[in-house]
């Protein structure tokens, strides 16, 4: 089976629906499928439930759909930077379900290994907790959250084989793997295809089973969140 494609619009070809859950790696703008999201805002489909940790920040990432309106609903662990973000979310033009970081990662972990939930003492007796059931463990409250399953996963990777096993490159590994596996369907963009057998088989961080369709998305600009400078020194200070 053939998993490259020559194009991002490519990959998604038939995979793209008003309506549908996509689950999105990356944190911030640190190993996000930008390509694919790219080609998600221009095939123009709306009324998306996006899980991500957050939305990127204004213009970028995530944070291009919101623009659009392209996006009614984020399963996110927190609003960030990202001004439009929170514009729409206290305007109540966007549905936000806000989810502490780790659960949310279980979450993914859990509905892509077919589990449908677990329990979890985080966020017990907070609003996070409104609404969800709470059972007792050795004396311990502890609330029921859902595994999420979604219609599709779009991940960023480092380097792939033509298998689709797939390695990330250190923290831009993130929400990418249990994105990848909570999807009935997995499109990854990297930035490098080598043969099967090229990669060390110990280094493989997500096999091949999970990837039904691959990209290569290279070159990248490398976008900075928070740029923070100093003064330049003037000749001869101490």
């Amino acid at each position: 089976m053939d998993k490259l494609y020559d194009s991002a619009a490519a990959a998604l070809d038939g995979l793209l629906f008003d309506g549908m859950t996509i689950c999105a790696g990356g944190f911030g703008l640190c190993g996000i499928p930008e390509r694919l999201i790219d080609a998600i805002q221009a095939a123009d489909v709306t009324g998306l439930t996006v899980a991500s940790n957050n939305a990127g920040i204004d213009g970028e990432g995530l944070g291009k759909l919101l623009r659009t309106r392209q996006i009614a609903k984020m399963i996110s662990s927190y609003v960030g930077e990202n001004k439009e973000f929170e514009r729409q979310y206290l305007s109540g033009e966007l549905e936000v379900e806000f989810c502490p970081q780790g659960t949310l990662a279980e979450r993914c972990r859990a509905g892509g290994a077919g589990i449908p939930g677990f329990y979890t003492k985080t966020g017990v007796g907070t609003l996070v907790a409104e609404g969800k059931e709470v059972k007792v463990f050795d004396g311990e409250d502890y609330i029921l959250e859902r595994g999420i399953r979604a219609d599709l996963s779009i991940i960023k990777g480092w380097k792939a084989d033509t298998s689709g096993n797939l390695v990330f490159r250190k923290t831009a590994r993130n929400f990418n793997q249990p994105m990848a596996t909570a999807g009935k369907i997995c499109v990854a963009e990297v930035e490098e295809v080598v043969p099967v057998g090229g990669l060390d088989p110990d280094h493989i961080h997500l096999p091949g089973i999970y990837v039904r369709r691959m990209i290569v998305g290279a070159p990248y600009d490398k976008k900075i969140e928070f740029r923070t400078t100093r003064p330049r020194a003037e000749a001869g200070a101490a």
